[in-house]
């Protein structure tokens, strides 16, 4: 679509638009924004830039909804390391500018992680870091399937032409979280719970 012209107009009060904040992750209705009209071949429509009242950021929505940035998937979650954090974070981030294929990898990545700092020595082959989270009973009771699936997502994503969509990045960030709370988050609550530092 060929824009001719757009006019953004100067900080007024918007219809109330619902949306999660892409920098903070708070759900917004946010009143107070900017909009602009857009002139095209085909027509005018509007979009918008709403600022959040909990962070002040912008964010932006066009006429069919689409936000930039947009809303982080997944949840956090407490008492991770650095590292493993950081790569949890970044496979949801990935979801939220939708790099669909980067969140598969980063949560493929996740796994080798995961075991190698549980212990498992590095340069094994990726199938035996699975096998490993397995057999340390760092997966819960029927879980290696999932930690398979997420195996077998990662190695197509990685190895293999397809393009991951929205919802194989969703579903492997949703295995990961679980995977990642059963390992750090559940075991620390319960030391805490009992006084022990974590």
């Amino acid at each position: 679509m060929k824009r001719n012209r757009v006019e953004w107009q100067d900080e007024k009060t918007l219809d109330s638009t619902n949306y999660i904040c892409g920098h903070c992750g708070i759900p917004v209705a946010s009143q107070k924004g900017y909009y602009a009209v857009v002139n095209t071949l085909t027509g005018t429509y509007y979009e918008y830039i709403f600022i959040c009242h909990y962070c002040k950021k912008p964010t932006y929505i066009d006429e069919q909804r689409n936000q930039i940035p947009g809303s982080i998937y997944g949840n956090e979650v407490s008492d991770l390391p650095t590292e493993i954090e950081n790569l949890y974070n970044e496979a949801r981030n990935c979801v939220s500018c939708k790099a669909y294929t980067a969140s598969v990898l980063c949560s493929r990545k996740l796994l080798m992680n995961i075991a190698v700092l549980k212990g498992a020595k590095e340069g094994l082959k990726f199938f035996e870091y699975v096998n490993f989270l397995s057999d340390k009973n760092y997966t819960p009771p029927d879980g290696k399937d999932w930690v398979d699936h997420i195996r077998k997502k990662g190695n197509e994503a990685a190895h293999e032409i397809a393009i991951m969509n929205k919802e194989d990045a969703e579903e492997l960030i949703d295995f990961i979280e679980m995977l990642l709370k059963f390992i750090y988050e559940f075991p620390a609550t319960m030391k805490k719970k009992k006084g022990i530092s974590v």
